[in-house]
């Protein structure tokens, strides 16, 4: 049995809840290539790697939104639809899975242990990209920013996903590697760990529980222990 310790208390883990991009994937220069083919559709220069990592992670509308600096509303109408198009059919050009990453899904996987995933990603790209790169049997659940009214930094897709696995916040983790996942995590009372490979910037994961520099520590941690 794998448990969390909470003071005196010792609770099973029923649910650990993943990102997709920048914790499971490395999909930043897909992403890149979305953008700036977006940004030469309207007539604006492109942006670098670092430039666009410091854009993602609130899913596609406000990436968009922040790369076409002044936009008009209907250039940036134009360009979700040309960043969602290319990117739909692009997926995993250059994407990989992080290393380890299989091998810490089949451990988890090997413990009995329910896995689903949350991201800011329109759900049918984090299905695509999980089915491209052979991660998409490891989720019993996938929500992505268009599955419900809200999405991270709320915490209300966890709590969706708690009932949906009828367990409660002390049973469950949040792992990811923004802001976003850390505050939707405390948002809802669950264990935090932050990745610090991925895409936010180390300040962003200092209210995390945890914090790792590859996924395969994640089993290192006391509760695996």
């Amino acid at each position: 049995m794998t448990a969390l310790f909470f003071g005196e208390a010792m609770t099973e883990i029923k649910l650990i809840i993943f990102d997709l991009d920048g914790t499971l994937v490395d999909s930043l220069d897909d992403l890149t290539d979305a953008t700036n083919h977006m940004l030469a559709l309207a007539g604006r220069p492109a942006l670098t790697r670092e430039g666009v990592r410091q854009l993602v992670g609130q899913g596609a509308r406000r990436l968009v939104e922040r790369a076409l600096i002044n936009g008009t509303e209907d250039e940036v109408e134009q360009g979700i639809n040309a960043f969602l198009t290319y990117n739909g059919a692009h997926l995993a050009d250059r994407s990989h899975p992080y290393p380890g990453v299989r091998e810490t899904l089949d451990a988890l996987q090997g413990r009995g242990l329910p896995l689903a995933l949350i991201s800011n990603k329109n759900v049918a790209l984090c299905r695509g990209l999980l089915k491209v790169l052979g991660l998409d049997g490891y989720f019993a659940a996938v929500l992505g920013a268009d599955s419900l009214p809200f999405r991270k930094p709320s915490p209300e897709p966890l709590f969706k996903l708690l009932r949906d696995f009828s367990t409660s916040p002390t049973t469950a983790i949040m792992v990811g590697d923004s802001v976003n996942d850390v505050a939707a995590g405390r948002g809802a009372g669950v264990v935090t760990v932050g990745c610090t490979y991925g895409y936010g910037d180390l300040a962003e994961l200092r209210d995390a529980d945890y914090r790792i520099d590859e996924l395969p520590q994640l089993l290192k941690l006391p509760f695996f222990n």
